[in-house]
Parts: C-alpha cells; sequence; structure tokens
C-alpha cells in the first residue's frame, strides 16, 4: 500500500510512523485512519521490528479528528458505529502491540490525537507541546480509546476533570500528571524517541508483550487471575532462546544483553543490536 498521509520507515530493527498531514496539523481523515490500520498491521507482522515510534510533521503531533469533513456529512447510526468500530481496532492492536511504543509529541496533541498519543507505552513531549479532550467544546464523548486510557493514567477524578473542562494542558503539567514520560527539547525529540527505541532492541520482545498485555487488563481482574498469568507466563518463558542465554550469560559472569543503566553511557550508540 502507497501511503499519502503518512509516512513509514524502518531502519536499526526500529518502526517510525509520522503523521504527515502538516498542512492540516495531521488531523485524522478517514484516508488516515486506512492507512494507520495498514501499516500498524505491517508492524505487528514484521518480527524484525522491535519498538515503534509515533511522530507528526510540521510541528504538530495530531490536532484530532477532520471537522471539517464533518460539515455536511450525515451518516446513519449503522455506518457512523461501523467506522468507530474500525477505529478501536486499531485502538486495540496498537495498545496490545507487543513492542513497545513511544509516542514523540511536538506542539499539539488534541482530542483523537491526544488518545493517539495515549496509546502508545511511553510519551516523549517538548516543551511546546500541549494536549486537550477537546471533545467537550464540541458535545461530544472522548473517543480514539481516551475513555480507557486516561483515567488509568491520571485516575479518575482527574480524568473527568480534564474530559469535562475540555482545557488546554501544558508541557509541564501534563508531565506532573504522568502523561509525559519525559521532556525533551524540540532540536532533540526524534534523537531521544530512538534512543529509547533502541533500548528496546536488546530486550525480549515476547517477555515485554505479555507484561504488557498482563498490565493492560490488571485494573480489572483479582489478584489470583493475574497470578495465574503470573504463572502461565513465567513458565513460557524459562523455555524461550531468549532467557536461556541470558541465563548462560549470567552463569559465566557475561554481561547481560539487557540492563538499562548500561545504555545511559556516552558508549551506548555503539552498542550493536541484536534483532
Amino acid at each position: 500500500m502507497t501511503y499519502s498521509s503518512i509516512a513509514y520507515d524502518v531502519s536499526d530493527a526500529i518502526a517510525t510512523i509520522t503523521l504527515n498531514r502538516p498542512e492540516a496539523r495531521n488531523s485524522i481523515t478517514a484516508e488516515v485512519h486506512r492507512e494507520l490500520a495498514d501499516v500498524v498491521a505491517r508492524v505487528l507482522e514484521d518480527v524484525e521490528v522491535k519498538a515503534l515510534i509515533l511522530t507528526g510533521s510540521g510541528g504538530s503531533f495530531c490536532s484530532g479528528g477532520d471537522i471539517k469533513a464533518m460539515q455536511g456529512s450525515n451518516p446513519s447510526f449503522a455506518e457512523d458505529k461501523l467506522r468507530f468500530d474500525r477505529v478501536h481496532e486499531l485502538l486495540y492492536r496498537l495498545i496490545e502491540m507487543p513492542k513497545p511504543v513511544i509516542a514523540a509529541v511536538d506542539g499539539p496533541a488534541f482530542g483523537a490525537g491526544c488518545n493517539l498519543a495515549l496509546a502508545a507505552d511511553f510519551i516523549l513531549a517538548t516543551p511546546r507541546a500541549k494536549f486537550c479532550q477537546v471533545f467537550g467544546r464540541m458535545g461530544l464523548v472522548p473517543d480514539f480509546g481516551g475513555l480507557f486510557l486516561l483515567p488509568r493514567i491520571v485516575g479518575l477524578q482527574r480524568a473527568k476533570e480534564l474530559m469535562f473542562s475540555a482545557r488546554i494542558l501544558g508541557a509541564d503539567e501534563a508531565k506532573n500528571l504522568g502523561i509525559v514520560f519525559r521532556l525533551v527539547s524540540s532540536d532533540s525529540l526524534q534523537t531521544e524517541a530512538r534512543s529509547l527505541a533502541r533500548r528496546f532492541c536488546h530486550a525480549s520482545t515476547v517477555a515485554i508483550g505479555m507484561a504488557k498485555r498482563a498490565l493492560n487488563r490488571s485494573f480489572n481482574v483479582d489478584f489470583h487471575v493475574m497470578s495465574e498469568f503470573e504463572a502461565s507466563a513465567q513458565s513460557r518463558l524459562r523455555s524461550d532462546p531468549y532467557v536461556r542465554e541470558a541465563v548462560r550469560r549470567f552463569n559465566n559472569k557475561e554481561q547481560l544483553e539487557f540492563i538499562w543503566e548500561k545504555f545511559d553511557s556516552p558508549a551506548a550508540e555503539a552498542i550493536p543490536n541484536h534483532v
């Protein structure tokens, strides 16, 4: 599939999806959704990809849904429901992706764009980043997974406040609320995103995928259900080649492949990827 509204690149085991409608602040149209659905499926199927970066072009992440397209549009309930079902299928695949997803946010992340960023595991943002559950200004409820994602990050009361008020969050407040993982300069955003993604190229994608799926469900199940998952997952992983190699290295007093702190050194860029 040829993309006209997004750009897609894979290098050094890191995939990058760039929303590429700068003239419209990367707003989401039906075409953008179709292209995102296609490219997310490609990332899922590509075993060489170890991490995914989501970003936007032209100094914006994503300004949300294309409001202009709503003018004069009068779809039936069934048509609109089918459209949202497809949106949620895309969001589910992104949220459940067994690979770390990093959103690199510069400029506005409003409405659906805000919730697209929330679907990532980590959000890196510049001081120019702004987040807004803008739906309330239009008399709408949050979509693009926001009703599920935001309260899990900021808590129920704060999620209500942000959704009911539809006010704009600056980068600093978003960081304080736990929405933003790290603040970085505009000039270094893409470099920092790739640096974070590169760390996970040394980790077990299988283990991360299992932990991610469990964490996504951990608010909805009791201790016994999660304990059963832990036991099953750990038993499955013990025979995984990644674990066997890690055990061999440990017993032979060799450095493990994935040690987070070692990537903080200036020599980290020289560490080869093992994919």
